[in-house]
């Protein structure tokens, strides 16, 4: 059987994709969510996703991408990556985002900076951290 491929135009409606998005959604707990990935998942793969989740939080903050690739020991390219998503993706990170502020109040909170440093100037971003915040 051919490797199966995801496109920007296609990996939503793949059927092994959209059964996978049921299963999470089926999960009623943080402790069946947190089963379900360590089965499906290598542990590099799901600290990956959770500092990627991280570094967003971070973005939506205000943190400077420098200070976050210093603090979170994220390259500055996943850094960049994250930022893009969050701000051009599909809205999972800034869905993602919300309900996890409103809901999960035990992070450590991040300080706010201006929206005068770096990759902070531009209108898209403020839109971004408004709609978050």
């Amino acid at each position: 059987m051919a490797k199966r491929t995801f496109t920007e135009g296609t990996w939503r409606a793949d059927p092994w994709f959209r059964t996978l998005c049921i299963a999470l959604a089926s999960c009623k707990t943080e402790s069946a969510v947190a089963d379900f990935l360590r089965d499906v998942t290598t542990l590099s793969e799901m600290r990956a996703m959770s500092e990627r989740l991280e570094v967003a939080r971070r973005i939506a903050a205000g943190q400077t991408y420098r200070q976050i690739a210093q603090e979170t020991g994220a390259s500055t390219t996943t850094v960049t990556r994250v930022g893009n998503y969050l701000m051009g993706g599909a809205g999972g990170y800034r869905k993602t985002l919300k309900f996890s502020v409103a809901q999960h109040q035990h992070h450590s909170p991040v300080p706010r900076v201006s929206l005068n440093g770096h990759h902070e100037g531009h209108s898209k971003r403020k839109e971004m951290l408004a709609s978050i915040g």
